[in-house]
């Protein structure tokens, strides 16, 4: 048990010992009690009632926040899905390029060493 539990036990089981010695009569001191006993229940409904509302507080706040941070995810999982997609467009557009550029530089190569061969020939038969 609790600390603070012991303390109002103690303090209560104090309270009825004080009344149950008091010099009173039994109806007064069963008035007594039963007043006592209504505001114990009172003030236990009241402290009930404010912890039910911070815990529907709590779970709705904890709700709101799940539901935001997976609304967050989804977004940054279809904007990553998206990134990804257009990396491998680029990606593929780049590799056609590549191919297209290293067509060229062959063809280049290509003409240049005929070139060079002729111009050899030519020197050769000169």
């Amino acid at each position: 048990m609790s600390k603070g539990m012991n303390v109002v036990l103690a303090a209560v089981a104090g309270f009825v010992g004080g009344i149950l010695l008091a010099p009173k009569s039994g109806v007064e001191t069963r008035k007594d009690l039963k007043r006592k006993a209504d505001d114990v229940k009172r003030q236990a409904g009241e402290k009930s009632e404010k912890i039910k509302g911070a815990v529907k507080e709590g779970a709705n706040t904890f709700r709101s926040s799940a539901k935001g941070a997976g609304d967050e995810l989804s977004g940054l999982t279809q904007s990553a899905k998206q990134s990804a997609s257009r990396v491998a467009d680029e990606a593929k557009d780049l590799g056609y390029e590549v191919k297209s550029r290293a067509g060229r530089v062959v063809d280049n190569a290509r003409d240049t060493s005929e070139e060079l061969k002729e111009d050899l020939g030519n020197k050769q038969t000169k």
